[in-house]
C-alpha cells in the first residue's frame, strides 16, 4: 500500500497519463488473452503436448498481466480520488475482472495438474472469460468517459471486443447446458471438453 501511495503522490505521474495507460491496458490485455486462448485451442487440435507453462499459456498470462497493470494503475487513480462517476465504475470493473482472471488462472493451473488437457468448457475457463468480459466493459466505460480526447479512436474497437467477449462467454455457457451437442464430433475443438463435462 505504501508503494501505491508513493507512486500516486509522485509529481511525474499525471492523472491523464494514468487514465491513458488504464484504458490501453484494459482494452489490449483481454485481446492478447483471447488471441492466445485461440492459439492454445489450435494447439489442442494439433494434439501438441499439453502443459500449463506452454508458450500459449504464457501469452495468455501476458494479456492478463496487462489487465492487472490496468487494475493497479486504476487503484492509484481511485486512491488519489481523481475519478468521476463513469470512470470510477470502469476502473472498478477492470479491477474485479483482473482479480477474477488471476483466480481463474490459478484454478486453470490446478486443473491442468489434476486432469491434464482440458476442453473449451471447464470450471476454470468460464470464470476467466467472465473476467475478460468485465475488464473489457471497464475499458469501454473508461474510454467512453474520455471520448473527447485522443483516446476516442479506441472506443469503437473496445466496444466490438466487449461484444465479442460477451458473445463468446454466452456461447460457452450454452455448451455447458447443451453438452450432448458438444460431444457430437461437429468440430474437433469441442471434443476435448467432453471428458471434463
Amino acid at each position: 500500500m505504501k508503494l501505491i501511495q508513493r507512486i500516486s503522490n509522485s509529481i511525474l505521474v499525471k492523472p491523464t497519463t494514468l487514465v491513458f495507460f488504464v484504458s490501453i491496458f484494459a482494452v489490449i490485455g483481454p485481446i492478447v488473452t483471447v488471441s492466445a486462448g485461440f492459439w492454445d485451442a489450435i494447439s489442442h487440435l494439433q494434439q501438441d503436448l499439453e502443459f500449463f507453462w506452454s508458450i500459449q499459456h504464457i501469452v495468455v498470462y501476458t494479456g492478463i498481466s496487462m489487465t492487472v497493470c490496468a487494475a493497479i494503475i486504476g487503484c492509484i487513480l481511485l486512491f488519489r480520488k481523481l475519478t468521476r462517476r463513469s470512470l470510477k465504475t470502469g476502473i472498478k470493473l477492470v479491477i474485479i475482472g483482473s482479480v477474477i482472471q488471476l483466480i481463474s488462472g490459478f484454478g486453470d493451473s490446478l486443473s491442468h495438474d489434476l486432469f491434464g488437457i482440458d476442453g473449451l468448457v471447464s470450471w476454470s475457463h468460464q470464470p476467466l472469460e467472465l473476467g475478460l468480459v468485465l475488464a473489457s466493459l471497464g475499458g469501454v466505460l473508461i474510454l467512453k468517459n474520455r471520448e473527447h480526447t485522443k483516446l476516442k479512436v479506441f472506443l469503437p474497437f473496445s466496444i466490438v471486443t466487449f461484444l465479442f467477449f460477451t458473445t463468446w462467454l454466452i456461447f460457452n455457457l450454452f455448451l455447458i447446458f447443451g453438452h450432448t451437442i458438444q460431444c457430437i464430433p461437429i468440430h474437433q475443438i469441442f471434443l476435448s471438453g467432453c471428458s471434463i463435462l
